[in-house]
Protein backbone atom coordinates (compact mmCIF):
# COMPACT_ATOMS: atom_id res chain seq x y z
CA UNK A 1 0.00 0.00 0.00
CA UNK A 2 2.71 2.47 1.10
CA UNK A 3 4.60 2.17 -2.06
CA UNK A 4 1.35 2.43 -4.33
CA UNK A 5 1.23 5.77 -2.18
CA UNK A 6 4.54 6.93 -2.79
CA UNK A 7 3.95 6.18 -6.83
CA UNK A 8 1.02 8.02 -6.88
CA UNK A 9 2.86 11.09 -4.99
CA UNK A 10 5.54 11.19 -7.63
CA UNK A 11 3.30 10.99 -10.68
CA UNK A 12 0.86 13.35 -9.01
CA UNK A 13 4.56 15.45 -8.83
CA UNK A 14 5.38 14.61 -12.40
CA UNK A 15 1.72 15.87 -13.29
CA UNK A 16 2.50 19.23 -11.81
CA UNK A 17 6.25 19.45 -13.88
CA UNK A 18 4.12 18.60 -16.90
CA UNK A 19 1.25 20.87 -16.86
CA UNK A 20 2.89 23.77 -18.40
CA UNK A 21 6.60 21.85 -18.78
CA UNK A 22 9.47 20.75 -17.33
CA UNK A 23 11.23 23.17 -15.94
CA UNK A 24 14.48 20.70 -16.17
CA UNK A 25 14.01 20.57 -20.20
CA UNK A 26 14.19 24.32 -20.17
CA UNK A 27 17.02 25.79 -21.45
CA UNK A 28 19.26 28.58 -19.42
CA UNK A 29 22.02 31.05 -19.98
CA UNK A 30 21.70 31.57 -15.94
CA UNK A 31 22.38 35.09 -14.56
CA UNK A 32 23.70 38.12 -16.00
CA UNK A 33 26.87 40.05 -14.57
CA UNK A 34 24.77 43.04 -13.20
CA UNK A 35 22.69 40.46 -11.31
CA UNK A 36 25.57 38.42 -9.76
CA UNK A 37 26.86 41.47 -8.58
CA UNK A 38 23.88 41.53 -5.93
CA UNK A 39 26.21 38.98 -4.28
CA UNK A 40 29.52 40.66 -5.21
CA UNK A 41 30.20 37.31 -6.98
CA UNK A 42 33.03 37.10 -8.87
CA UNK A 43 31.22 34.78 -11.67
CA UNK A 44 28.16 34.93 -14.30
CA UNK A 45 25.68 32.38 -15.96
CA UNK A 46 24.31 29.38 -14.36
CA UNK A 47 26.75 29.24 -11.59
CA UNK A 48 26.07 32.23 -10.24
CA UNK A 49 21.95 31.42 -9.96
CA UNK A 50 22.95 28.38 -8.51
CA UNK A 51 25.35 30.17 -6.25
CA UNK A 52 22.59 33.26 -5.07
CA UNK A 53 19.83 30.47 -5.26
CA UNK A 54 22.01 28.16 -2.53
CA UNK A 55 22.62 31.59 -0.50
CA UNK A 56 19.11 31.91 -0.36
CA UNK A 57 17.76 28.75 0.78
CA UNK A 58 18.01 28.73 5.01
CA UNK A 59 15.27 31.46 4.49
CA UNK A 60 12.93 29.90 1.84
CA UNK A 61 12.30 26.61 3.91
CA UNK A 62 10.32 28.87 6.14
CA UNK A 63 7.97 28.98 2.94
CA UNK A 64 8.14 25.12 1.47
CA UNK A 65 5.03 24.09 2.78
CA UNK A 66 3.23 26.99 1.22
CA UNK A 67 5.10 26.68 -1.75
CA UNK A 68 4.13 23.22 -2.60
CA UNK A 69 0.48 23.82 -1.82
CA UNK A 70 0.56 26.78 -3.97
CA UNK A 71 1.92 24.68 -6.54
CA UNK A 72 -0.13 21.67 -6.44
CA UNK A 73 -2.72 24.24 -6.24
CA UNK A 74 -2.04 25.72 -9.81
CA UNK A 75 -0.10 23.32 -11.35
CA UNK A 76 3.05 25.48 -11.16
CA UNK A 77 6.35 23.63 -10.32
CA UNK A 78 6.92 24.39 -6.28
CA UNK A 79 10.67 24.62 -7.78
CA UNK A 80 9.94 27.97 -10.14
CA UNK A 81 8.05 29.40 -7.00
CA UNK A 82 10.74 29.25 -4.91
CA UNK A 83 13.42 30.60 -7.70
CA UNK A 84 11.10 33.44 -8.52
CA UNK A 85 10.80 33.93 -4.74
CA UNK A 86 14.69 34.11 -4.60
CA UNK A 87 14.83 36.50 -7.67
CA UNK A 88 12.28 38.88 -6.63
CA UNK A 89 12.99 39.26 -2.84
CA UNK A 90 15.90 37.06 -1.59
CA UNK A 91 13.51 34.99 0.25
CA UNK A 92 11.62 38.03 1.59
CA UNK A 93 15.41 39.38 2.91
CA UNK A 94 15.34 42.73 0.71
CA UNK A 95 11.96 43.68 2.02
CA UNK A 96 10.80 46.74 4.31
CA UNK A 97 7.94 45.54 5.95
CA UNK A 98 6.73 43.49 2.61
CA UNK A 99 7.47 45.98 0.57
CA UNK A 100 10.14 45.87 -2.34
CA UNK A 101 10.78 48.61 -5.34
CA UNK A 102 10.42 51.27 -3.96
CA UNK A 103 6.99 50.49 -2.24
CA UNK A 104 6.00 49.24 -6.05
CA UNK A 105 5.55 45.72 -5.19
CA UNK A 106 4.33 43.45 -2.68
CA UNK A 107 5.37 40.22 -1.05
CA UNK A 108 7.90 37.37 -1.82
CA UNK A 109 6.82 37.40 -4.99
CA UNK A 110 7.18 41.68 -5.62
CA UNK A 111 3.12 41.79 -6.74
CA UNK A 112 3.27 44.89 -8.89
CA UNK A 113 1.37 47.57 -7.56
CA UNK A 114 2.39 50.45 -8.96
CA UNK A 115 -0.76 51.64 -11.19
CA UNK A 116 1.62 52.35 -14.83
CA UNK A 117 2.98 48.71 -13.81
CA UNK A 118 0.85 45.72 -13.16
CA UNK A 119 -1.54 47.86 -11.34
CA UNK A 120 -2.72 44.88 -8.99
CA UNK A 121 -4.51 45.02 -5.59
CA UNK A 122 -2.73 43.33 -3.11
CA UNK A 123 -3.78 40.11 -1.36
CA UNK A 124 -2.93 38.96 1.97
CA UNK A 125 -0.07 39.29 4.07
CA UNK A 126 3.75 39.22 2.30
CA UNK A 127 4.68 36.26 2.65
CA UNK A 128 1.20 34.34 3.51
CA UNK A 129 -0.15 31.78 0.95
CA UNK A 130 -2.96 33.86 -0.33
CA UNK A 131 -0.11 36.26 -1.87
CA UNK A 132 1.77 33.22 -3.30
CA UNK A 133 -1.73 32.60 -4.70
CA UNK A 134 -1.52 35.67 -6.42
CA UNK A 135 1.32 35.32 -7.77
CA UNK A 136 1.10 32.41 -9.07
CA UNK A 137 -2.39 33.44 -10.83
CA UNK A 138 -0.45 36.06 -12.59
CA UNK A 139 2.45 33.75 -13.30
CA UNK A 140 0.14 31.40 -14.94
CA UNK A 141 -2.04 34.11 -16.70
CA UNK A 142 1.27 35.56 -18.18
CA UNK A 143 2.49 31.78 -19.40
CA UNK A 144 -1.54 31.96 -21.47
CA UNK A 145 -0.86 34.88 -22.87
CA UNK A 146 3.02 33.66 -24.31
CA UNK A 147 1.24 30.57 -25.55
CA UNK A 148 -1.48 32.55 -27.16
CA UNK A 149 1.12 35.24 -28.51
CA UNK A 150 3.77 32.28 -29.46
CA UNK A 151 1.82 29.12 -30.69
CA UNK A 152 4.53 27.72 -32.60
CA UNK A 153 6.67 27.93 -29.65
CA UNK A 154 7.15 24.60 -27.83
CA UNK A 155 5.93 23.88 -23.73
CA UNK A 156 9.25 25.07 -22.56
CA UNK A 157 9.84 28.01 -24.67
CA UNK A 158 6.29 29.15 -23.64
CA UNK A 159 6.96 28.51 -19.69
CA UNK A 160 10.17 30.71 -19.98
CA UNK A 161 8.35 33.36 -21.80
CA UNK A 162 5.83 33.22 -19.49
CA UNK A 163 8.59 33.90 -16.85
CA UNK A 164 9.90 36.76 -18.38
CA UNK A 165 6.38 38.18 -19.11
CA UNK A 166 6.23 37.47 -15.03
CA UNK A 167 8.66 40.53 -14.90
CA UNK A 168 7.87 42.73 -17.92
CA UNK A 169 4.70 42.27 -19.43
CA UNK A 170 4.01 39.69 -22.61
CA UNK A 171 4.25 42.86 -24.68
CA UNK A 172 7.90 43.23 -24.26
CA UNK A 173 8.61 39.44 -24.92
CA UNK A 174 9.16 39.65 -28.91
CA UNK A 175 11.78 36.46 -30.18
CA UNK A 176 12.58 33.02 -28.29
CA UNK A 177 15.97 34.12 -28.86
CA UNK A 178 15.81 37.21 -27.27
CA UNK A 179 13.57 36.38 -24.83
CA UNK A 180 14.68 38.52 -21.79
CA UNK A 181 15.78 41.64 -23.92
CA UNK A 182 13.57 43.85 -21.99
CA UNK A 183 13.63 42.40 -18.70
CA UNK A 184 15.35 43.26 -14.94
CA UNK A 185 19.02 42.79 -15.72
CA UNK A 186 18.46 41.45 -18.96
CA UNK A 187 18.29 37.71 -17.70
CA UNK A 188 15.18 37.50 -15.65
CA UNK A 189 13.70 34.42 -17.45
CA UNK A 190 17.42 32.68 -17.58
CA UNK A 191 18.00 33.32 -14.18
CA UNK A 192 14.93 32.12 -12.69
CA UNK A 193 14.56 28.54 -14.66
CA UNK A 194 18.57 28.45 -13.20
CA UNK A 195 17.78 28.85 -9.43
CA UNK A 196 14.89 26.39 -10.19
CA UNK A 197 16.60 23.80 -11.42
CA UNK A 198 18.62 24.14 -8.89
CA UNK A 199 15.91 24.01 -6.13
CA UNK A 200 14.30 20.90 -7.44
CA UNK A 201 18.01 19.13 -7.82
CA UNK A 202 19.62 19.76 -4.62
CA UNK A 203 16.30 20.67 -2.02
CA UNK A 204 13.26 18.73 -3.24
CA UNK A 205 11.20 21.66 -4.21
Amino acid sequence: MRDFENQHKTKRKQDICSRYGNIMNVETTGASWQTSQQDRLGFSGVQASHRMAEIDEGRMEKYRSKINSVGGKYGIDPALIAAIISRESRAGNQLNGGWGDGGNAWGLMQVDVNPQGGGHTARGAWDSEEHLCQATEILVYFIGRISNKFPGWNTEQKLKGGIAAYNMGDGNVHSYENVDGSTTGGDYSNDVVARAQWYKTNKGF
